[in-house]
This record gives structure tokens, sequence and C-alpha cells, in this order.
């Protein structure tokens, strides 16, 4: 049962940062469009943006992945 325990302590955190990368992406697309209004360059803002999604993206996954085993500790815990 500890197994689940932690398995749910990882979800957590995966959905604490999941929740900050998506503020840190509004963020960002808040800031790229600011700075584009202003007529700078955000080619590296954008490029960052990116990469933010990217990692937000491998972050679902990951959540996925957990849920997967707390339903394969739940099942032979029966």
């Amino acid at each position: 049962m500890a197994d689940l325990a932690q398995e749910y302590a990882h979800l957590i955190l995966a959905d604490r940062h999941l929740a900050e990368g998506r503020q840190r992406v509004a963020d960002l697309v808040a800031d790229i469009e600011r700075l584009s209004r202003q007529g700078h360059d955000t080619t590296l803002a954008e490029n960052l943006l990116t990469t933010f999604e990217q990692t937000l993206v491998q972050w679902e996954d990951h959540r996925v992945v957990i849920l997967d085993a707390i339903a394969r500790r739940e099942r032979s815990a029966r």
C-alpha cells in the first residue's frame, strides 16, 4: 500500500508541475505579445515558448504513466 501512496504523491507533484508550467507558458505568451507590440525581436522568446510547450507535453505524458501505475496498483490490491 505504501507504493500506492507514493504514486499518489507523485501525481500531486505532477499536477503541481503542470499547473506551474501552464502558468509559465501563459506568462511567456503575454510577454511575447507585449514585446512584439513594442517592436522587439521575439525569436528567442518564441523558441523558449516552444521548448516550454514541448516540456508540458512530456509532463502530461508522465502524468498518464503515473495514473496507469496507480490503476495497476489498485487492481493488484483488490
